[in-house]
């Protein structure tokens, strides 16, 4: 009976062996739990025992990572397979947006297989490791190569900043104090990619400079007409100043005087001018004369028709002719004193009645008088300089301070 019993144990151990082994799993199809033994191990096998279909765009995965359906797992007690199912992801870029189906874990993952080219400077919102639950919208702003000269040197980046100034915050080259860029920190980000940062230092300096004084006159009864002395003497004043400096790029481009203030005013200058009249009486050639003011000018002579004159002048400033006793002066002057007497010695008894056309002589004299003779008077005068007198009676504006 032994001998009968241990050939048929020994067949049935070969037939078991023979036989493949039962495993265990389990699958996740979104909120449905499945759970089987089955000797398969190829995932297109398994999920068909179970009438499971993927998509295009589904995938199954196994211990958190995707594997393909083809593939026979490996040999283990038990599985746990995801079927991950495809959702929409939308996608808003610089060029317009669009949609794709996709199964993959995370946002920068979907992005990389649908063909986006990611680097670290991109911005996605939401982020990349952002994990995909359901249907979801995503903004892509791929950055752009920007070149920063800076320090005389260039930096080259990507950047996705909106702004220049975020483009340079993320370049390591944030602005400082009075810093400027080109274009604008608040500007987008230009076309060509090139930002200049400007290096700008400003300095102030106090600077002094001195006030001129003023001169004025005061007149004075104590002094006699045509006198003048010295009542004050002037003094500069003295101002200090903030002068502002600023560079750009070690390169001097502008320098201003700010916030000026007097430390010393000045002090003016006063002339005091006599408008004392004293009468006096002299004899000259021959005449006895009362005057009330004596002028040292220089003295030319005129007629109706001068050599040099293209044409006669017969008239005076006044009306009456040219001839001899009528004088001209600058016509300041003439203003003044027309029809006032004088006495000029060499030439006599005149009155002002005309004015000789220019403020100076023709010798540069400033004090300057022209003595008439009419064209057929015979001319003894000689120009040179001459004491003349203004005879009395004292005119109502004696003109204290000459123009």
């Amino acid at each position: 009976m032994k001998k009968i019993i241990w050939p048929i144990l020994a067949l049935l151990l070969i037939l078991c062996a023979c036989q493949p082994r039962a495993t265990s799993v389990t699958i996740l199809n979104g909120e449905q739990v499945l759970s089987l033994f089955t000797a398969k191990t190829v995932p297109a096998e398994i999920l068909a025992e179970v009438n499971i279909s993927l998509g295009a765009n589904d995938r199954l995965l196994y211990l958190g990572s995707s594997i393909p359906l083809d593939t026979a797992l490996p040999d283990t007690r038990s599985y746990t397979l995801t079927v991950r199912r495809a959702v929409a992801l939308t996608v808003f870029t610089p060029d317009g947006q669009q949609t794709i189906q996709t199964s993959a874990l995370t946002v920068g993952q979907a992005l990389a297989e649908a063909g986006f080219t990611l680097y670290a400077a991109d911005r996605l919102d939401p982020p990349a490791e952002t994990p995909i639950t359901g249907a979801l919208a995503v903004t892509y702003r791929p950055g752009r190569e920007i070149v920063v000269t800076v320090d005389g040197t260039q930096v080259r980046v990507r950047s996705a900043a909106g702004m220049v100034g975020q483009a340079l915050a993320e370049a390591g080259v944030p602005l400082v104090g009075l810093d400027i860029s080109r274009p604008g920190e608040s500007a987008s980000l230009p076309e060509d990619g090139q930002i200049r940062v400007v290096r700008v230092v400003e300095s102030v300096a106090l600077t002094q400079k001195t006030i001129p004084f003023s001169t004025r006159t005061e007149l004075s009864a104590d002094l006699e007409i045509d006198q003048q002395v010295l009542l004050q003497g002037g003094e500069t004043g003295l101002a200090t100043a903030r002068l502002r400096t600023r560079s750009e790029d070690g390169v001097q481009v502008s320098q201003q005087s700010e916030s000026e203030s007097v430390v010393r005013p000045p002090q003016d200058r006063i002339m005091g001018f006599g408008t004392k009249i004293v009468i006096r009486t002299t004899t000259m050639d021959g005449e006895t004369i009362e005057y009330w003011r004596a002028l040292n000018l220089f003295a030319s002579y005129y007629q109706p028709c001068d050599a040099g004159i293209n044409k006669c002048h017969n008239g005076t400033a006044s009306g009456k002719p040219v001839q001899k006793g009528v004088v001209a002066m600058v016509y300041p002057w003439y203003l003044l004193f027309v029809g006032e007497p004088l006495y000029i010695p060499g030439y006599g008894f005149a009155t002002v009645e005309d004015t000789n056309g220019a403020n100076t002589s023709a010798y540069g004299d400033t004090y300057w008088i022209d003595l008439g003779y009419s064209q057929t008077d015979s001319v003894d005068w000689v120009n040179h300089h001459v004491t003349v007198y203004f005879l009395t009676p004292v005119p109502a504006n004696p003109g204290y301070i000459l123009p």
